[in-house]
């Protein structure tokens, strides 16, 4: 998806919002296909307003979408839910490659619950807990999504930073996809972006744990001056970083390491290999989205800032002009 300057000339017209998976979404557009598509193709089969956001979901031809204010947020196969996906969700997978041995995954954001579906799927024996800030997300996930809560899945109703504060446990991952919806789109919530966050979570992981943080962006060009600051303000915290672009979308995963060790991507290549080979990871995908790894900053770190308590400024960072 290159075709940046269109597509901001069309958002301003169109008044397209753009959801966690990076892709371009018109609420004049959904209506459009509400209203023209026959009703064995789309139909909205939850449509409320809660205290953050106003919650569809729609059926389309076998794909179930969860919608926030216009912006998908989830897609799930109807037929099969391991599938549909967005595909930037499986580089949560990631953290794997660093941490062999996960027990415990703190998942901030639940929205439809790809990859908590997911890792019940393929690791029963790793615990998750979920933190969800929105009761009727929960809801809708549940009945409309397929999420369960399970002795090896927990929900906690809480904001993400405020159940870190106040939890006492220690986790080998924690995975960051909470998104806010503003007039611009789904947009990062600033109290989960500094440098002040990112010592809370390092301080909630285990010695080789691992943090990975869905952005919507791009390494150049679109929303690149975010990826930039996201970059450097983990930097600031974790020894390592790594940046996973996702091939069908505008999302950048980018994962952070306690681990001193530093990995090319020839080495992160073989511990995936091993981590099939053993069974550890049985993704069909895994081996592939390993390929994108980039263990190099993004041209953008050199001009973006560090975000922080007193300062950061993500809306401002996320409008979505084209950084220069």
């Amino acid at each position: 998806m290159r075709r940046d300057a269109v597509e901001r000339d069309m958002s301003k017209r169109l008044n397209i919002s753009t959801g966690r998976n990076g892709m371009a979404f018109s609420s004049f557009a959904l209506s459009a296909l509400l209203c023209f598509a026959s009703p064995l193709q789309a139909a909205v089969v939850f449509n409320e307003f809660s205290a953050y956001h106003h919650v569809q979901v729609i059926d389309d031809r076998g794909t179930r979408t969860l919608s926030f204010n216009g912006s998908e947020e989830t897609r799930m196969s109807l037929a099969n839910p391991l599938l549909g996906h967005f595909e930037y969700t499986e580089y949560f997978h990631t953290p794997w490659v660093w941490n062999h041995d996960m027990k415990r995954v703190l998942m901030l954001g639940l929205g439809g619950g790809s990859i908590q579906r997911s890792y019940q799927h393929f690791y029963t024996n790793v615990l998750v807990e979920t933190v969800e800030l929105d009761p009727m997300v929960v809801k809708v996930a549940k009945e409309f999504f397929r999420v369960k809560e399970s002795p090896t899945h927990k929900i906690h109703l809480a904001d993400g930073r405020v159940f870190l504060k106040r939890t006492k446990n220690t986790y080998d991952a924690i995975i960051m996809d909470a998104y806010s919806t503003s007039r611009y789109g789904s947009s990062l919530p600033p109290h989960l972006t500094t440098k002040e966050f990112f010592t809370l979570a390092s301080e909630h992981l285990s010695t080789n744990g691992v943090l990975a943080y869905n952005v919507i962006g791009q390494l150049q060009g679109w929303r690149a001056t975010t990826m930039g600051a996201l970059y450097r303000t983990m930097k600031e915290v974790f020894p390592n970083v790594y940046l996973f672009p996702a091939n069908e979308s505008r999302n950048v995963v980018i994962v952070a390491t306690k681990s001193p060790v530093k990995f090319d991507a020839a080495r992160v290549q073989r511990e995936g290999t091993e981590l099939i080979r053993n069974g550890q990871v049985k993704l069909p995908s895994f081996a592939l989205r390993l390929r994108v790894v980039q263990a190099n900053a993004p041209a953008s770190f050199a001009k973006s800032p560090v975000l922080t308590d007193d300062r950061a400024p993500v809306e401002s960072l996320m409008r979505g002009a084209e950084d220069e």
